[in-house]
This record gives structure tokens, C-alpha cells and sequence, in this order.
């Protein structure tokens, strides 16, 4: 089996020094183990994706120096594989509709509604919703998503404690699935179809990644995708999760706090070599 590895960056803005370790980090171990590293674009969410930053992420990686196999998979092109895994996951029994908002989520959760949510209000479910609810909020057209229920997948698979994966960076060894830590995650939304959870775990096993290297803010929904393997019957990669990048107020590195662009680290006159070896590499 060949080691194969992926980046998979989401085009909703322009790559950081962040971006750039994970990179870095993934294609030099596809280097040193003789293996393949893939590129990949993952632009499920059509609300917030753009051309112009897909196209700044070859111009990024290409000048740090990364080189990767054509053709790029880009998600877009492949939402019939994520919307047809949703109906089976469905026709299975584990998914149910849920209509709450945000505030009401949290509400459920006892948070203020003004409290910052940590899975991004989008892992509470709250259960299913009572059928006579459900009936009125669809005929209403209201929207909603779908939430993969724990407890009936819990049941369809016999329990989780039988669910690993082998991680060796953060805390080397067996790890056993947990997900019941981010509760009944959404898997999908009626306005855009499937989301990154599913997509993900039907990509690496189309593509063949044999080790999925990633930020270890990302450990937590491990669980969440180990279940989702079982569900569908997909092979388990090994896991390798990297610190993340922090600044130097301590914070990690994101889009949506404006962290220098590697655009604007190139524009300053940094040298791919200089940043490179900034980063450890």
C-alpha cells in the first residue's frame, strides 16, 4: 500500500502561514515515505467558496514549492457521491431533520445565546423534533439540516467502543471513537446538500489517502468520521494531528482574524526559502 496524503483546503479566503505548516508538514511526509501527496479543493459550501481563492491556492503552494498529482479533486464536482451517501445514511434510519436556529440550539444547551460555540453551533442536536413539529416547519418550507443521530446509529452498530483508529502524533496510539463528545452532528443542509463531515471520509476513500495529516483542532470530529466509516463501510486511515501554528499572541492562525496572507508575506519580499525554514522545514 503506498502512503498517500492530502491537503484539502476550503477556497473561502486567501492561505496563511497556518495553512502553510499543514501543508509543508503533509507533503514532507508524502516525500519521505516515497509516497503520493494530493491536493485537494473542498468547496461544498458553495455560499462562501470562490474561483479567485482557488486559483490563489495553486499560486500559493506553487511558489512555497509543493508539487502535488493532477487532477485536483474538487468537491463541487462530486456532490452526487456526498448526496448519495446522505440518502443511505438515510435510508439507514440515523439522520433526522432538525429546524432549530442557532439561539435555540444554545438555549437547549443552557448557553447564552451571545456565547461563543466552540463546534460552531452547528454539533447540538437537541433530538429529533416531535413529528406534528415536523410536519408544520415542512410545510411552512422552513429550512433545516440534517443531523446524524447517535443513539440510532449507536444501535445500529452495536455500540462504539469497537471503533478505533491509530493516531501517531497527538498522544501515539488506538484511539477509541468518542463522539457523543460533539453530540448529533450536521452531515448535511437542505439549502447546499451534503457538508465537509461526509464529503471528507468519501473523498480519502476514493482518493486511496492512506494517512490523513491535519490540524489538531480536527481530532475531536475523528469520532464523528470513524462512525461515519462503519456506517458506510469505508476504509479507516491513520490519523496524524499537528499542533497548530500559533501567532505571537498565542492564537492560532485564521481567515476570519485577518492573519497575514502568504500573498502578502510574498508581496513583503519573503523568500519561499526564508518562509520554509521559518516554519521548520
Amino acid at each position: 500500500m503506498v502512503f498517500t496524503t492530502r491537503f484539502a483546503p476550503s477556497p473561502t479566503g486567501r492561505l496563511h502561514r497556518g495553512h502553510a505548516f499543514s501543508a509543508l508538514t503533509a507533503w514532507q511526509a508524502a516525500h519521505d515515505a516515497g509516497g503520493r501527496f494530493l491536493l485537494r479543493i473542498e468547496d461544498t459550501d458553495f455560499t462562501r467558496c470562490r474561483p479567485e481563492f482557488e486559483t490563489a491556492v495553486f499560486e500559493d503552494l506553487t511558489w512555497l514549492g509543493l508539487d502535488w498529482e493532477t487532477p485536483v479533486r474538487r468537491q463541487s464536482d462530486h456532490r452526487a457521491d456526498y448526496d448519495a451517501a446522505l440518502r443511505q445514511l438515510g435510508d439507514m434510519g440515523v439522520l433526522y431533520r432538525c429546524f432549530r436556529t442557532r439561539k435555540e440550539r444554545l438555549a437547549l444547551a443552557g448557553v447564552a445565546p451571545h456565547a461563543d460555540d466552540p463546534a460552531d453551533a452547528g454539533a447540538f442536536g437537541g433530538g429529533p423534533h416531535a413529528p406534528h413539529d415536523e410536519a408544520d416547519r415542512l410545510a411552512r418550507g422552513e429550512a433545516f439540516a440534517w443531523r446524524l443521530s447517535l443513539n440510532r446509529a449507536r444501535d445500529r452498530l452495536g455500540g462504539f467502543d469497537h471503533l478505533d483508529w491509530l493516531e501517531e502524533t497527538a498522544s501515539p496510539g488506538r484511539h477509541t471513537a468518542r463522539p457523543e463528545t460533539l453530540g448529533d452532528m450536521v452531515l448535511g443542509r437542505k439549502d447546499i446538500g451534503a457538508g465537509y463531515v461526509i464529503a471528507t471520509v468519501i473523498d480519502d476513500a476514493a482518493q486511496g489517502v492512506t494517512h490523513v495529516i491535519r490540524g489538531d483542532d480536527l481530532i475531536a470530529v475523528t469520532s464523528i468520521q470513524r462512525v461515519l466509516q462503519a456506517l458506510l463501510n469505508l476504509p479507516t486511515p491513520v490519523y496524524r494531528h499537528h499542533p497548530l501554528l500559533l501567532g505571537p499572541d498565542g492564537k492560532r492562525f485564521a481567515k476570519r482574524d485577518g492573519a497575514v496572507t502568504l500573498a502578502e508575506i510574498r508581496a513583503a519580499g519573503v523568500s519561499p526559502a526564508a518562509l520554509r525554514a521559518e516554519l521548520g522545514f
